[in-house]
């Protein structure tokens, strides 16, 4: 099937795709530059940087472009050998709302290659445009690399890779409509070769996984509310430490969107807070709704929320991961993938046996996958500062994915045991409105 849109040059022929390739990834290469490039140049436009020279701002506009990447970068403090420890650490903390930028940038330029190519020759576009970031990631840590700052030429040529490429495969995918169109490779095909039980099998496990993706946006979701309110609740503070700074507009501005960019690690963030789990805000510090011990904090704005001393009645937030265990629940039975249930009632007759265990290995199911998801955005989310107490900044990938996994397991026992009560009032409530009218 032909996917292609002939992209010409001057005499009329078609462009090579691993040109076009290259020319789509340098263009977003460039503009995600910019965007970090930007609050940079607009601080320094207010003198608010010590060092004004040119080269400075180009280097540490190329470390922010790097870190936005997730590639970490190695600091050293002033006056210290970076031979020591405690002079030196790993700036891990990766603003993930800033990564998206390039994430997007990715999914554009996919979408456009995908309209550009055959089913068969996508690779060849695919394969220029991953050079050319890779390039730019490794020029980018070479020249960026300053006493004060170290990168690894590895990590700056490969890690950039990550977002972008799963961007872009991601938005060729879209493009394309199927996995078929794009690589031309049928899995629709493979599996009606299948056994009928394979197939009951694979749907049920496929099913059970997404049940528990639901769970987890719901929690981010409720997590997300409840960050609002504390934000509110606290923003007299937030805005005091804005004030005791006194960063004038422009620097304001810039802290701001700072901040917005570490916004889904502070969405995850308060996941792991309302699983139990907790989180820590420095080496020796916990956070959580069982008890709070934080030590000294940097002056950053949002940090002037986090709650703390004695919370009365905190516990409560325990309830948010079952509830979206609740809600995937109610979900995978308006599904109807229970396929192991079937099975299992024709094996045994004795119904309140079979119900029973269907439902417990769902909730099992549904609350490993929503823990295993949990765990890789706390192990994204998480990271080091760099230097001092607050080389452990984040929640415990392990620990937060064991808590997500147990609460929401059993919010899933308890949502597809409701299923039907609620399908019945859901019924009803489309009765009286169909009454109504």
């Amino acid at each position: 099937m032909k996917l292609r849109a002939d992209q010409t040059g001057d005499r009329g022929l078609p462009m090579p795709l691993w040109l076009q390739g290259a020319l789509e990834t340098a263009q977003a290469a460039m503009i995600s530059a910019l965007v970090v490039l930007a609050p940079i140049l607009a601080v320094w436009a207010t003198a608010g940087f010590q060092d004004g020279a040119v080269d400075f701002l180009a280097r540490l506009a190329g470390q922010s472009w790097l870190l936005v990447h997730g590639v970490p970068l190695e600091l050293t403090a002033a006056g210290s050998n970076a031979a020591t420890a405690s002079g030196a650490g790993l700036l891990t903390l990766v603003p993930l709302g800033l990564t998206l930028i390039p994430f997007l940038l990715a999914w554009r330029a996919g979408r456009r290659l995908a309209r550009a190519s055959y089913t068969d020759q996508l690779w060849q576009a695919l394969l220029g445009s991953w050079v050319v970031y890779s390039a730019f990631g490794a020029a980018t840590g070479f020249i960026c690399r300053t006493p004060d700052v170290g990168i690894n030429a590895w990590h700056a040529m490969y890690i950039p890779l990550i977002p972008y490429a799963l961007g872009m495969v991601i938005g060729a995918r879209r493009e394309a409509g199927s996995w078929s169109r794009l690589i031309g490779v049928d899995a629709v095909d493979w599996i009606f070769r299948t056994s009928q039980h394979s197939r009951w099998a694979g749907s049920y496990l496929a099913s059970a996984a997404k049940a528990g993706f639901v769970a987890v946006l719901s929690a981010l979701s409720l997590a997300a509310v409840l960050l609002a309110v504390d934000l509110f609740i606290h923003w007299n503070l937030v805005v005091a430490v804005y004030e005791a700074l006194d960063a004038g507009a422009v620097g304001g501005a810039a802290l701001t969107i700072a901040q917005l960019g570490f916004l889904p690690n502070l969405v995850v963030f308060a996941l792991a807070w309302t699983s139990g789990s907790g989180l820590a805000m420095g080496v020796g510090s916990q956070l959580g709704p069982l008890g709070t011990a934080v030590g000294p904090l940097p002056s950053v704005p949002v940090l002037a929320a986090i709650p703390s001393g004695p919370l009365e009645y905190a516990f409560v937030a325990l309830i948010v991961p079952v509830l979206a265990g609740v809600l995937a629940g109610w979900w995978f039975l308006r599904e109807g993938e229970n396929h192991f249930d079937e099975w299992l009632a024709i094996k045994i007759r004795a119904r309140w046996f079979t119900a029973t265990v269907s439902t417990l290995v769902l909730g099992v199911l549904c609350g490993l996958a929503a823990g295993l998801l949990t765990a890789c955005l706390a192990w994204l989310a998480r990271g080091s500062a760099g230097i001092g107490r607050l080389t452990d900044i984040g929640p415990d990938p392990f620990w937060t994915g064991v808590w997500v996994a147990a609460e929401v397991g059993a919010g899933v026992v308890i949502g597809y045991a409701a299923g039907p009560w609620l399908e019945r009032e859901h019924a009803a409530t489309e009765a009286d409105a169909e009454l109504v009218r």
